[in-house]
């Protein structure tokens, strides 16, 4: 009887610490989800530009400018394409690598809509948007033309050329049919200073891009 009394007493006494224990625990794992959501964010424009300024460093003086100059490119070698985005601090540029080259293919018109694969990632890895898992921003090394491909259980998307950022406008029409390139989109060639969707204001974009076909009206 004795026994079952202090049970009892025991049972009474630990059930609110419990609860009070568990409600503690649980504010401290929301406001460590609150704090690392934050610093993922954390000086956020800063390091979009240093991220772009790294990806430049590499493409030198390597500015291209006509269809032609851009089918000299080797693959795997970087490369710079102006776009027409507005920016009163000075011309802006789209960063770009071949990983699957293609001179015989078609290029697209600013007039024409285009199928594609594409893959978009934030400079931190993480993906937005895309059609098929390819390489991302943190992906710097030698980029394998045979892996990360699209699979048949993927499906290309269709989009007017005139109809996406600018970054992908100047990109698409240098590009050929059957090439597959990876692009480094500033934000002033992107979506700006504000928010699109899950993208967040001053973001850097990088697309795993696969053009299959020129869509004939």
């Amino acid at each position: 009887m004795i026994k079952r009394t202090i049970e009892n007493t025991l049972r009474h006494i630990l059930s609110p610490f419990s609860l009070l224990l568990c409600l503690s625990l649980s504010f401290v794992f929301v406001a460590c989800e609150e704090v690392e959501e934050a610093g993922t964010y954390d000086n956020w424009q800063a390091r979009n530009e240093a991220y772009i300024d790294s990806i430049a460093s590499l493409v030198g003086n390597r500015y291209i400018a006509t269809e032609e100059a851009v089918m000299q490119v080797p693959v795997g070698e970087m490369f710079a394409i102006r776009t027409e985005a507005s920016n009163t601090a000075g011309e802006q540029y789209v960063y770009c690598k071949k990983i699957v080259d293609n001179p015989t293919g078609r290029r697209p018109l600013y007039t024409e809509s285009v199928s594609v694969y594409y893959y978009g990632t934030l400079i931190t890895g993480a993906s937005f948007d895309g059609n098929f898992e390819g390489y991302s921003a943190i992906d710097q090394q030698e980029l394998d033309s045979t892996e990360k491909c699209p699979t048949e259980f993927d499906s290309p998307a269709t989009f007017s050329v005139s109809g996406v950022v600018a970054g992908w406008i100047a990109a698409l029409q240098l590009m050929h049919t059957g090439e597959r390139w990876i692009i480094y989109i500033p934000y002033q060639s992107g979506y700006g200073t504000s928010d699109s969707g899950s993208i967040p204001g001053y973001s850097a974009l990088t697309f795993d891009i696969q053009l299959e076909e020129v869509i004939e009206e």
